[in-house]
């Protein structure tokens, strides 16, 4: 048997390191058996799916080395690997299901689904919706059908006892089956959810290994059942233990950087960040805290890795990193390292309509320019005393931008403009007073380039988490006020 693993990454946003950690686990596993690693793009979400968000994937796991054998941009035997291109394929086998009698069309409003579960909270039930539940009287089933109502595709499920799981690192898992509700495997415009795409794709592109995060664990026994109901051999399934920030929380963007794309802009080397990574719950049989992706291949071993939630720690990274650059980098591979990372010609380009038309003379471009050649600004309190805005109004402009920032379908000046002046209408402020704080969050001064031309060639990653980093410097927003906010918010939208 050919060992074969894979990662399925869903193009709706920036590229998470948790991507990243997953996708360096299945490639060292695949390399240390002598198998293949496959690249699959779950990209069913209509909606918040991007051909952008897609070739930022690509880019920041090629940046950090993590080749793979087959997928969308290199093809294989198995394509597409794109889950967009493959409806045909997921409709026939929920028509299979259906037929079989493990599958059922489903039409169900919102509105009593929403009755359903208000009913079963109320009397103290399991929230899961079983097919008995589901069921609609015979005639209005029928009358439904015959008007062509919305209707999606649900799974069928047991109604009690418990599904057995076999981990490769946890042994044997066992789940509640009254907790497992009749999942929905065809959304109502055609297209499948995460759980019956990922077990049809996994099945016909010979996955034999699943190496995901934990948080798939609760998903499993939905999972065996599909492939026992299609008489299929599953793959072993290993639950990976998830990142985590200092506190022991989920890692999340609130609380840490989680954008490949913020480490690359930041400086960080793609040899560092892939070993810090790999020090993320395993450990090299010797310890030792730095090695190579090639190293860490050649001495993978599935069963070192720990249950106990590594913790991402930026300051730790950061250390990694100044030993690569001091230990790993001579002058000639220092100055081509700073040349791939800013000092390049594409980059520099974009640059230039912005500083050329304010200087008189060449000395005057790095201190106009040098926000974006940067991290995150050196900037205080003090910084934003000249802002005619009250504390908690500049708190909240600048949580509102991160939050409409986060939903931006394709990054460019022109669509950022529509969010700006969205925010500033509601702010009931000019746009010079509303971009008056983000100016000094984003350039770290009074005095710079265009805020909105310098936004849009730093790029969403970097944007945001300087957005983030004068949040802070302001002193954060309080549990109080983040409700409030989110409260106002929501209405906005």
């Amino acid at each position: 048997m050919t060992v074969r693993t894979r990662i399925a990454p869903s193009p709706t946003g920036d590229p998470h390191v948790g991507t990243a950690y997953i996708a360096l686990f299945n490639l060292c596993f695949a390399r240390q058996h002598g198998g293949q690693f496959i690249l699959r793009i779950e990209d069913t979400d209509r909606v918040r799916s991007t051909p952008e968000s897609e070739q930022m994937i690509l880019d920041s796991l090629r940046w950090l080395g993590l080749d793979w054998d087959e997928g969308p941009d290199v093809g294989g035997p198995h394509g597409p690997y794109r889950q967009s291109e493959r409806g045909d394929i997921y409709a026939e086998y929920a028509r299979q299901l259906i037929e079989a009698g493990h599958a059922f069309k489903c039409y169900r409003t919102s509105e009593e689904l929403d009755e359903l579960r208000e009913a079963r909270k109320d009397a103290g039930m399991q929230l899961a919706l079983k097919p008995a539940d589901l069921a609609l009287p015979a005639e209005e089933q029928a009358r439904r059908e015959r008007e062509a109502w919305p209707h999606v595709v649900r799974m069928a499920v047991p109604a009690g006892g418990s599904c057995v799981i076999h981990d490769m690192l946890r042994g044997t898992i066992e789940v509640d089956w009254a907790q497992v509700d009749a999942q929905i495997l065809l959304k109502s415009d055609g297209m499948p959810t995460y759980h019956l795409a990922n077990v049809v794709d996994d099945h016909l592109m010979g996955i034999t290994h699943v190496l995901r995060g934990e948080e798939w664990i609760n998903s499993a026994p939905k999972h065996q059942l599909l492939y026992e109901y299609f008489g299929w051999e599953m793959p072993e399934l290993c639950h990976m233990p998830l990142l985590r920030n200092p506190d022991k929380s989920k890692l999340s963007k609130r609380k840490n950087p989680t954008s490949i794309n913020y480490y690359r802009r930041m400086g960080y080397l793609p040899q560092a960040v892939i070993n810090y990574l790999g020090r993320m719950g395993w450990s090299m049989p010797d310890e030792r805290e730095k090695f190579s992706l090639d190293e860490m291949m050649a001495h993978f071993d599935i069963q070192r890795v720990s249950l106990g939630g590594p913790v991402f720690d930026l300051e730790k990274l950061t250390w990694l990193n100044g030993l690569y650059i001091r230990e790993e980098l001579d002058d000639d591979a220092f100055l081509k390292a700073l040349m791939e990372w800013a000092f390049n010609e594409r980059y520099v380009k974009e640059i230039l309509p912005q500083v050329r038309p304010r200087v008189e003379t060449l000395s005057e471009v790095v201190p106009l320019a040098g926000h974006f050649f940067s991290g995150l600004p050196r900037i205080t309190e003090e910084n934003f005393d000249a802002v005619k805005l009250g504390h908690e109004d500049l708190l909240r402009l600048l949580q509102f931008l991160v939050w409409r920032f986060e939903v931006v379908p394709a990054w460019h000046k022109e669509s950022l403009l529509v969010e700006v002046k969205g925010l500033a209408a509601h702010f009931d402020l000019k746009m010079k007073e509303f971009l008056a704080p983000v100016f000094i969050a984003i350039t770290g001064s009074t005095a710079s380039t265009s805020v909105m031309d310098a936004m849009a060639i730093l790029g969403s990653d970097m944007t945001r988490a300087r957005l983030r980093h004068a949040i802070e410097v302001l002193g954060g927003v309080s549990k109080k006020q983040a409700k409030r906010f989110e409260k106002e918010f929501r209405e906005l939208e």
